[in-house]
């Protein structure tokens, strides 16, 4: 449990130091390369920007989520399969990520932007978030039924 406990935080640590980069460094002077432009953006809302300003309604279900995936989490880590806790350690760090900035600033800060694609402003606890779903969609096809025979 050691091990997923300090990939939690390392992965705050990430989104923290990034964002304070960003604020420092991309308010005033966003970069613009040919692969990913670093634009600071404040987001009040969720992913792709919907539901803006409905900062409660976001504290209190992150905080219901959070919640329910670190019980799950402690409750089955000895018994789950290795995938599963990483994907569930990424998502409780990037969900914290946010959590943070959202309450105590009141919004989110993304920044990294794709350049050659149209697709919405993020940052590095979206990352988590994203992968570690990505990975819980492959645990949940590749190998939830196989563990079950």
């Amino acid at each position: 449990m050691t091990a997923y406990i300090v990939f939690i935080i390392i992965g705050l640590i990430l989104d923290r130091l990034s964002k304070s980069y960003a604020i420092n460094n991309f308010i005033e002077n966003p970069y613009k390369g040919t692969l990913v432009n670093f634009t600071y953006l404040e987001n009040r809302g969720a992913a792709f920007g919907i539901l803006q300003d409905s900062r409660l309604f976001f504290i209190i279900l992150t905080l219901v989520i959070v919640a329910a995936l670190v019980y799950y989490f402690v409750k089955n880590y000895k018994k789950n399969h290795k995938i599963l806790n990483i994907a569930l350690a990424m998502i409780i760090s990037g969900a914290i990520g946010n959590f943070y900035d959202r309450l105590f600033q009141g919004y989110v800060v993304d920044f990294i932007e794709f350049a050659f694609v149209k697709f919405p402003v993020f940052n590095i606890a979206d990352i988590f978030v994203t992968l570690g779903s990505f990975l819980m969609i492959i645990y949940l096809i590749f190998f939830e039924e196989s563990e079950k025979i």
